[in-house]
């Protein structure tokens, strides 16, 4: 146990696991090589034998699935929340009902197995190239592969799958919750829902890790929070209901640690009525941490739509600046999505050519009809353009 403990020792644990698992299936193959070289036909006795492997352990690996995969809790044990998965127990329900038939039927009903066996054998005998013996074997390479996909499917199944439901089903909650937000109007909080229920489906790479101080210089919450994200979604939330001027959140800003400088942009971003944006300006341009950052550019988001021109292309230059920058906002992050939603609302100047109206339109000719009359008794008058 205290080797398992040893830092490195779950790399080594899964290195040993697929070692295992490399020798079982390099076993198997190798005889399977042995046996085709011994052959006449080595070449069709290999490659059916491939073939025989091959269907062997997806049938395998489709039993192995269909016994791992999980449940879906309901929450009415202790301790577990809805919507939680737990581990498929059919398998071992059908290991106990497959121990008390051998139990019941005995010993003597076991002769039909061999038969069966030897049948199998028997009708892929020619993909393996025919002759004697190689019934047996194709028999024993079915079962062996047979059972190592099913293991294989089954581990892969219990160990993977649940938490990949989980994860799907965390990210489509955060997604709904964000339209929710986008309905009454908070633009800001549904695209940090948005943000990150990418992240949790790993479409975008988060922000760089938090400082451990970081917990501590952020204001108490009156729930149970998830961390400092939580702290700033409620901090947000409140902004609207809290007494605070925005001389008093720029003053908090100006107090220089960071958990105040991120206590204000939570603020500014609640309530665009208490932003400064030469604060956020200085969160975006110069930041403290790249958590600081992403919610300097989440305030920027919020105050589009109250900007004059001249000011939104200051966060325009902002935001371009630190896209280019090699030390700046890194490609496939959540500050990168944040920051091209904001220059895709910013339109650049210069390169739209100003216009004073609509083109006027173009002088069309009109084409009136010549009408010669004809005399009577005069000959017809030629057409135009005819000969005369």
């Amino acid at each position: 146990m205290a080797e398992a403990r040893r830092p490195g020792g779950g790399a080594a644990l899964r290195t040993a696991r697929w070692g295992a698992a490399g020798v079982a299936a390099g076993t198997g193959l190798l005889g399977l090589v042995l046996f085709a070289l011994g052959r006449e036909h080595a070449w069709q006795a290999l490659g059916g034998g491939l073939v025989v492997v091959g269907a062997s352990v997806v049938l395998g690996g489709g039993l192995g699935f269909l016994f791992g995969v999980p449940r879906v809790r309901g929450g009415a044990g202790a301790g577990e929340p809805p919507g939680s998965y737990a581990p498929n127990t059919n398998l071992e329900q059908v290991s106990d009902w497959l121990t008390k038939v051998l139990l019941g039927v005995g010993l003597t009903q076991l002769g039909s197995l061999g038969r069966r066996l030897h049948d199998l054998g028997t009708a892929l005998a020619p993909a393996l190239g025919g002759g004697e013996g190689v019934a047996p074997f194709a028999a024993a390479l079915v079962l062996y592969f047979l059972v190592l996909g099913f293991l294989a499917g089954w581990l892969v199944t219990r160990l993977a799958l649940p938490q990949a439901l989980t994860e799907t089903d965390q990210a489509l909650d955060l997604f709904l919750a964000g339209q929710d937000h986008d309905r009454h109007g908070d633009k800001v909080g549904a695209d940090d829902l948005r943000v990150r229920a990418m992240q949790q489906l790993g479409l975008l790479g988060g922000s760089a890790e938090r400082p451990a101080a970081l917990a501590g210089q952020l204001p108490p919450s009156s729930g149970s929070p998830t961390g400092p994200e939580g702290v700033v979604a409620e901090v947000r939330s409140t902004a609207r209901r809290s007494a605070l001027t925005a001389d008093q959140v720029r003053d908090l800003f100006a107090d220089g640690s960071e958990g105040r400088r991120i206590q204000a942009l939570a603020l500014m971003q609640g309530d665009p009525a208490l932003a400064d944006l030469p604060s956020v300006l200085d969160a975006i341009g110069h930041p403290r941490s790249d958590f600081e950052q992403y919610h300097a550019l989440l305030a920027a988001r919020g105050l589009l739509s109250r900007l004059p021109a001249a000011e939104a292309q200051r966060v325009r230059d902002a935001v371009a600046t630190q896209l280019v920058d090699p030390r700046g906002i890194p490609y496939g992050s959540d500050r990168s999505w944040l920051a091209e939603k904001i220059l895709s609302r910013i339109q650049a100047p210069g390169l739209v050519p100003a216009r004073s109206g609509p083109p006027a339109p173009q002088a069309v000719p009109q084409v009136v009809p010549v009408v010669v009359p004809v005399q009577p008794g005069a000959p017809d008058a030629p057409s135009e353009g005819g000969n005369s």
